[in-house]
């Protein structure tokens, strides 16, 4: 009773009042603004597959990559041209799927690691060329950019260790082929029939891509390029902008809470999300804007790009094992190769601490040398993933510096091609 007297005596009741309307208005904004969050990270998602579509339509997809190993001649080659074809194809289960199809039509797997090796290098140019979306924030640019190629330079330092070990002492030949034949015969765990965001997004790529293929000339492929890089740059530069209203207070603890508290939290994260997203290009496209608005800093971002790194492979087993006859164990082989390389690269770096701290020191180095200099931008992206494979592959062409090896097994098209088509229905993909 007597807070009912208080009430109606001038004691104003919830939803009486200015100072309740305001808040009413303030949680209705709130709400506003992570919808606004949300279509513009599904907008990200679209930009960055229309962009995919675009690079597979200009590299002539699947065939494009097998033309470019075609004159994988040595190791070394073999690790540019995974590179070039990854970065051109925009597609790491399309080059997966190539080199599926080239050790069951014969290539002997030792070849094959180097190209795997190359793609896990080659697949992030696209949140490398997102971190662009901060260029106009000297400081979210910095954060963001540091935080897009700490993932490059973990890849590149992996494979200048792992490269040497494996023509040295074939760990991952032997050990995967073991692990192959142990897992020949499982049952179907292919996870692609769950690949939610394929499914949202893949109606509206396509539209956009049947739009744009309408223009005459065939120009459709450069067109879907120059959009896609547009889109998710203006989507990027949107997202920076709206994570640094809504990341407050408790949405920032929680944040934080699943991702900043340890590193290995921040690697099962990463790994969990690839899971979901079945895409590691995509889950580190993501970041990018958290970094850049201040969310994460980049320690805590490059474990959480290890998880990513992990977690894809993993898919692509589960995937391997739809893959039925003969060829089951090369399908197996492939992605037990990948995840191999990928897990013990982050135990290798985990357990040495100098190690660990390398790929942030250089990443953090070349985004400050970034902002003393905005050409280092455009010629790192160029050269790393363009320019310098495109040359090593243009001597190649010119010498016509084939791989027989390679050339033979693409020429067993009763093998190569039913293969290489079944790996794709699957969608064994490693991105």
């Amino acid at each position: 009773m007597t807070t009912g007297l208080k009430a109606h005596n001038g004691t104003p009741t919830p939803g009486d009042g200015p100072g309740d309307s305001s808040k009413h208005t303030g949680s209705a904004q709130r709400w506003l603004q992570w919808l606004t969050v949300i279509l513009l990270v599904y907008l990200l998602m679209v930009s960055v597959g229309v962009l995919s579509q675009g690079f597979r339509s200009v590299s002539g997809g699947s065939d494009g990559a097998a033309a470019i190993f075609e004159f994988a001649n040595n190791p070394l080659v073999g690790v540019i041209l995974g590179v070039l074809a990854t970065a051109l194809v925009q597609s790491s289960s399309a080059v997966t799927s190539v080199i599926v199809g080239l050790v069951g039509g014969g290539l002997p797997i030792a070849i094959a690691i180097p190209m795997i090796m190359g793609s896990n290098m080659g697949t992030t140019v696209t949140n490398t060329l997102a971190a662009l979306g901060n260029v106009k924030d000297s400081e979210a640019f910095n954060r963001s950019f540091s935080a897009a190629t700490v993932h490059d330079f973990f890849n590149l330092f992996t494979i200048l260790i792992f490269l040497p070990l494996e023509l040295l002492f074939h760990p991952l030949e032997q050990l995967s082929g073991y692990l192959a034949n142990w897992f020949q015969g499982s049952d179907d765990i292919s996870v692609s029939q769950f690949d939610f965001i394929r499914t949202i997004t893949r109606p509206l790529i396509s539209e956009i891509r049947d739009l744009i293929r309408l223009l005459p000339g065939g120009i459709d492929g450069v067109v879907m390029i120059i959009s896609g890089i547009i889109s998710v740059l203006a989507v990027i530069y949107g997202l920076n902008i709206m994570l640094s209203k809504v990341v407050t207070g408790r949405a920032y603890r929680l944040f934080n809470a699943a991702i900043g508290k340890t590193g290995a939290l921040a690697v099962l994260s990463g790994l969990v999300t690839t899971l979901i997203v079945q895409s590691s290009t995509l889950t580190t496209v993501l970041i990018v804007p958290m970094a850049g608005a201040g969310i994460f800093t980049l320690a805590q971002v490059y474990p959480f790009t290890l998880g990513a790194n992990i977690g894809t492979p993993i898919t692509a087993l589960m995937s391997a094992t739809a893959i039925t006859g003969d060829y089951q164990v090369v399908a197996l082989q492939i992605a037990i190769v990948h995840i191999l390389y990928n897990g013990l690269s982050v135990a290798l770096f985990a357990a040495i601490p100098p190690l660990y701290r390398l790929p942030m020191r250089s990443a953090q180095a070349l985004a400050n040398g970034a902002r003393r200099s905005p050409w280092i931008v455009p010629g790192y992206i160029l050269g790393v993933f363009f320019v310098i494979p495109g040359v090593v592959f243009g001597a190649q062409a010119v010498l016509d510096y084939k791989n027989p090896q390679v050339v033979e097994a693409e020429a067993n098209k009763e093998v190569y091609e039913p293969l290489q088509k079944e790996v794709e229905d699957k969608r064994m993909r490693i991105e």
